[in-house]
């Protein structure tokens, strides 16, 4: 079983709050669609984050529609499998999925429900894809542990792959161990799930949502070309584009082969030529001194012909006048579309003593969303309020749930006699 495998798509993002990367997304799915043609993949997996919001304007929407219908022709024997990520809206995925199907493209955003027993009948169909060369369980993005779900969908393939083909399975989620380079959070923010609470029987788990490619367990080999393991393999594919100027290691897309069930993972790695750099000037690796070393510095980068996105090192002794920005723009005037400029400075040789700055509460939207319980939040964020009473909140609202029983219950009487 052959496979291309891609994630964190994040079509409509809007960088600094002004560059739109159409044509670095144009750039990506070209050499995408290239490589599927020469590779002849039985599948290409999409693990999540198609869109960077979970409400994308008609125009990315058009976007990636062209994307995929272009994939499809250029591939018609391929499947395509594409869950849902936290930045997705999986309602949204989910009611397009029927019409997608017609394109021999499986579209998962829905995932299963918490509790199976009210589950209807034969809801496992809409999470096992099934091909004459492997199988391929998607499982899109939720919050908290799904661990007995994804097991059971396991099983079911376990019972039905007489053939000992390959097993594949796909998930949006942070694993415990991954390298999260890159990523605008704290590593003490991100919640994470071990490994083993994805199930067993998989052969390769084709992971999303954390945009460093690696192979967890071998963080030697993130970078390598191609490599050989025994299955079971979990991998990251990482971001199709730098998501931030953070993520200064190379993105790649990932080409995986197996040789059956319980056997051998090949794994690939093709380079993505980025259409814009990212850049951290001075290109030295220093810091200026003064506002008017970086302008003049700023304006020979962009008359050498150079092309990607800029982001400037200063001296924390050096003054910046309020026009600064400004004046960097009025440079980039007309040029924005192969030179832009990300307005947030790197500050060099900050006094030891500065006030480090306050560590924030972070949730995912999709997380936030999944919440049915006030208590849940507040004691997720119990240690940023010393003052509160965890114990008194929990009396309280145990008392107003048991106050809206009763009121339910009089509201039921009422209907009754009526």
């Amino acid at each position: 079983m052959k496979l291309i495998h891609i994630a964190d798509l994040h079509l409509g993002q809007v960088l600094y709050q002004h560059y739109d990367r159409k044509r670095e997304h144009d750039a990506f799915f070209a050499q995408l669609e290239e490589l599927c043609r020469s590779e002849r993949p039985d599948a290409l997996l999409v693990s999540g984050d198609l869109f960077d919001i979970q409400q994308p304007s008609a125009s990315v929407k058009e976007a990636f529609t062209g994307y995929f219908v272009s994939l499809c022709k250029a591939c018609s024997d391929m499947k395509i499998v594409i869950i849902a990520g936290n930045h997705d809206s999986a309602t949204r995925l989910q009611a397009d999925s029927k019409i997608w199907r017609f394109a021999n493209v499986h579209m998962v955003g829905i995932p299963p429900a918490v509790d199976l027993s009210s589950a209807e009948p034969g809801w496992e169909e809409e999470f096992i894809i099934r091909s004459v060369a492997g199988y391929i369980v998607a499982v899109p993005y939720v919050a908290g542990n799904r661990k007995e779900t994804i097991q059971h969908l396991l099983d079911i393939v376990k019972a039905e792959n007489v053939g000992n083909l390959p097993v594949v399975l796909m998930g949006h989620l942070a694993v415990t161990g991954s390298d999260t380079t890159g990523h605008n959070f704290e590593h003490g923010t991100l919640r994470t799930l071990p490994l083993e609470d994805m199930g067993c029987g998989y052969d390769y788990l084709a992971l999303g949502h954390i945009h460093k490619p690696q192979t967890i367990g071998y963080p030697q080999d993130s970078m390598a070309k191609e490599v050989n393991y025994p299955s079971p393999v979990a991998r990251y594919s990482g971001s199709a584009l730098h998501v931030s100027c953070d993520e200064k290691y190379p993105h790649t897309i990932s080409v995986v082969e197996l040789d059956g069930h319980r056997g051998n993972v090949k794994i690939r790695q093709q380079r993505i030529e980025e259409l814009l750099h990212f850049y951290e000037l001075p290109l030295d690796g220093g810091a200026y001194g003064s506002a008017d070393d970086a302008i003049s510095d700023i304006a020979g980068f962009v008359d050498g012909g150079k092309s990607g996105y800029i982001r400037i090192r200063m001296d924390y002794t050096a003054y910046l006048p309020a026009d600064f920005n400004q004046r960097v723009y009025e440079i980039l005037d007309g040029k924005e579309a192969w030179v832009r400029y990300n307005p947030k400075i790197i500050w060099i040789g900050e006094p030891e003593h500065a006030e480090p700055q306050a560590e924030q509460m972070r949730f995912e939207i999709a997380e936030l969303q999944q919440m049915t319980d006030p208590v849940e939040f507040i004691e997720r964020t119990i240690d940023k309020y010393p003052a509160l009473d965890i114990a008194e909140i929990r009396d309280v609202f145990e008392e107003v749930q048991r106050e809206l029983a009763l009121m339910a219950e009089d509201t039921k009487t009422k209907s009754r006699k009526n």
